[in-house]
């Protein structure tokens, strides 16, 4: 039987476009509650941030709706066959992320998941940056504590946050993905804890393109090469009128 868990609110800073809260951290506060292994999540309709919701699990599922019954996004245990490439070096990432944040092409934001304008604790702040010659985003990420439990894990809500972004900008840059481009689907499996003020690389991939319909990949390692957090997305862009 499907029973309420909470009824909540997401808080106005965690968004990715204006007023939207952001898919990473719905998708991660979904997966955390199904408990099954690898997840994904589907998008039904944009959550608004500082507005009551409805949170519900069963059985390896869970849901988010408004109080008025409306599905607003889904969580059901997947399935994910998706192999990485391999990972930059510890290097290559840093020089990606000082290169992001040094750039006049990047703008500033307020993205939960990379905006440079959010404070730390306040957002994931992952600057991701081409590799040169690859088809591949990548950044140096060391998390803040802010993300963390006590027991110094990041939450999942955190670790899928950090999964989001990425995949979206591999996909502009590297597909010609569209502008207002939103994430449709999210399915990912955490294999080994991330620890707040460790450093890990996060690296992102285009995988395919069929129409309006982007699909990405992304992956959080250790300088070490240990994968951490595999994630593939489904990117839609929206529709020309």
């Amino acid at each position: 039987m499907t029973v309420p868990l909470d009824t909540l609110t997401i808080p106005d800073h965690i968004h990715g476009y204006p007023q939207v809260a952001f898919g990473g951290y719905v998708a991660g506060m979904l997966a955390g509650r199904s408990g099954a292994p690898t997840v994904r999540i589907d998008f039904r309709r944009p959550i608004a941030v500082a507005t009551p919701l409805i949170l519900t699990a069963d059985d390896g599922h869970a849901a988010l709706t408004s109080p008025d019954g409306t599905l607003l996004a889904e969580a059901t245990p997947a399935a994910l066959t998706l192999t990485p490439p391999p990972a930059p070096s510890w290097s290559e990432a840093k020089t990606a992320t000082e290169t992001a944040l040094s750039s006049p092409a990047r703008g500033i934001t307020d993205c939960y998941g990379c905006g440079a304008a959010c404070a730390p604790g306040r957002g994931i702040r992952l600057f991701s940056w081409s590799l040169p010659g690859r088809a591949m985003m990548t950044a140096a990420w060391t998390p803040d504590p802010g993300l963390a439990a006590e027991n110094g894990e990041l939450t999942a809500e955190s670790v899928w946050s950090a999964l989001d972004c990425p995949g979206g900008i591999a996909a502009f840059i590297h597909s010609d993905m569209a502008r207002g481009a939103v994430t449709a689907a999210l399915t990912a499996t955490q294999l080994n804890p991330i620890h707040a003020g460790e450093d890990y690389i996060s690296h992102a991939w285009p995988i395919s393109r069929d129409g309006r319909k982007h699909t990405v990949g992304v992956a959080i390692s250790t300088p070490r090469g240990e994968l951490c957090a595999l994630a593939e997305a489904l990117w839609v862009e929206p529709r020309v009128s």
